[in-house]
């Protein structure tokens, strides 16, 4: 069966396609359109499709909309329940209900009657438990909201779920963490991993009254309702200025949902006793509390789906109407499911921009040279990644030893200096680097300690409080980036590259070849790598672009 999934209800929309029970190719919307998070989370943008992104995704897999057998909308409106503080949700699923005629006009010759609601948190469920590499799971999904739940909690075998508890509404940990966002002067849904990282740099000296509104209940859910932020401390202005009460508010609201996730994980291994724990829905980007997860609850082991937030309800859409359907095709084992050019066709773009390129037959040699020399490198290769991490394949590249580098880096980008940026490590090395997390860690989804005599050799990816949002690189899942961790190691004794997303401050990650000379044209970078082909500044600006 063709089975296209649709995410567009609320924000990161995105679409996914999925044949004879295999990803083909997935996609989010902000990727084409340049526009972040694709829309709004408004209920009046919920018309809005991923236009762009579901056309991709046919032509991706080589179908017309005639050829696609079912479409899956990851939301059911038909469950929805009464938001009252929200005098314009009714629009929102008035929306949702006519979506099958939306998304009918968008794909002329699709019949509307193939589309089926799923329902959200099963579609982040199916997103996780679905695609993971074992086929046995329990699975714990927590977001904002969905119809009328904030959380599910349920296990899979052999691609079918049982749903063991479901958290009622207004009760969210995500919607008491975008209150947060927007309280400490960020854009909710969208900032809340600002308010992760200024974590760090508090002390949770407010947790034990948070605990009053937001703790587990015991029986699988839990209590979480926004509090008075005043109480705590002011309203803040996004003026540059971080740190004090502030710091402080957020450190305790990230302690108590880090308790509550891991007493909701522990409840569910009791009722299950699998092995394995997968996790989707917008909390799931939250590293720190995925790192006390793997420490602290009983699984042997656990999988975060990449795209965990919305974007991926689109493929967990299609994968459990697949699912439902008898096809269970293999676990996902990437990322990497968005969209690539071959080689010529990059050097096509390059030489219409009149771009001065080479195509060394040492590129991670002459790349790792630069590293060493201290500049930074815009890399694209392969097929973009699907979700907000750039994994190597999207990355602006540079050298970990100067503590320097993070400013710098966060200047290049545009971004407040209290953000940390990310290390990819080889896999083979992780272990002698980094502890107290999972290894292999590929998505970039749990933080691990810093061994205390890399601390100064790493300053740049090294946290304020010892930790790295880490990425292990092996040969099988990115090649290019191995050898150039290979060669920089030759060079330097370090086997590790800060990885940050190639894009600027409230831009889209880079997608097409572009957006990447866009963002090389305008940023302070060294060099370009578009797949096999090398661009130099100096080579396109002269000395003067050095």
């Amino acid at each position: 069966m063709n089975i296209l999934g649709i995410n567009a209800i609320f924000h990161d929309s995105a679409a996914a396609i999925v044949v004879d029970g295999e990803v083909v190719a997935a996609a989010e919307e902000e990727r084409f359109s340049r526009r972040k998070h694709a829309k709004r989370p408004v209920p009046f943008s919920a018309w809005e499709l991923p236009e762009l992104s579901m056309r991709w995704c046919l032509r991706a897999a080589g179908l017309s909309p005639e050829d696609i057998d079912l479409v899956g909308y990851s939301f059911d409106p038909a469950i929805a329940a009464d938001i009252p503080d929200d005098p314009y949700d009714p629009m929102r699923l008035d929306y949702a209900r006519r979506a099958p005629r939306f998304i009918a006009d968008a794909l002329p010759g699709l019949d509307p009657q193939k589309v089926r609601f799923v329902q959200h948190h099963i579609a982040h469920a199916g997103s996780a438990g679905l695609a993971a590499p074992e086929r046995t799971s329990s699975v714990l999904v927590v977001d904002g909201r969905g119809e009328a739940h904030s959380h599910l909690a349920g296990t899979y075998r052999d691609g079918a779920l049982e749903i063991l508890h479901r958290q009622r509404l207004p009760h969210s940990l995500g919607l008491v963490y975008e209150s947060l966002t927007d309280h400490l002067g960020f854009l909710r849904s969208s900032d809340e991993f600002k308010v992760m990282a200024l974590a760090s740099y508090g002390e949770p000296r407010f947790a034990q009254q948070l605990r009053d509104t937001v703790h587990a209940t015991g029986d699988g859910g839990f209590v979480a309702i926004a509090p008075d932020w005043e109480r705590f401390a002011p309203r803040r202005v996004d003026d540059g200025t971080w740190g004090g009460a502030h710091a402080d508010l957020a450190s305790s609201v990230q302690l108590v949902v880090e308790e509550t996730l891991v007493q909701l994980a522990t409840w569910l291994h009791e009722r299950t006793g699998d092995r394995v724990l997968t996790m989707a829905g917008g909390t799931a980007l939250n590293c720190v509390a995925n790192s006390r997860i793997w420490r602290e609850a009983p699984f042997d082991h656990v999988w975060v789906q990449p795209a965990a937030g919305d974007s991926g309800t689109a493929l967990g859409a299609a994968l459990q109407l697949a699912a439902d359907n008898g096809e269970l095709g293999t676990p996902a084992s990437t990322a990497a499911l968005g969209r690539s050019w071959t080689d010529e066709q990059l050097a096509h773009w390059l030489r219409e921009a009149q771009v001065p390129f080479c195509s060394p037959g040492d590129l991670a040699g002459e790349v790792a040279d630069i590293l060493a020399d201290d500049g930074v490198i815009a890399w694209f290769d392969g097929r973009s990644e699907f979700g907000p991490r750039a994994l190597g394949r999207r990355s602006l590249l540079a050298n970990p030893m100067r503590a320097a580098n993070l400013e710098r880096l966060n200047d290049v980008k545009g971004r407040e200096q209290f953000r940390p940026v990310a290390p990819m490590v080889l896999e083979e090395r992780a272990a002698e680097i980094f502890t107290n997390g999972p290894l292999p860690s590929p998505f970039m989804l749990f933080v691990h300690d810093v061994a205390p005599e890399w601390r100064d050799r790493i300053p740049a990816v090294t946290h304020v409080d010892g930790t790295a949002r880490i990425q292990t690189v092996s040969d099988a899942d990115n090649p290019g980036i191995a050898a150039l961790l290979r060669a920089f190691a030759e060079r330097t004794g370090v086997p590790v590259i800060v990885n940050t997303s190639l894009n600027t401050a409230g831009r889209p990650m880079v997608d097409d070849p572009r957006d990447a000379l866009e963002v090389f044209g305008s940023a302070p970078v060294s060099a370009l790598v578009l797949g096999p082909h090398l661009v130099r500044r100096e080579a396109l600006f002269g000395a003067a672009g050095r």
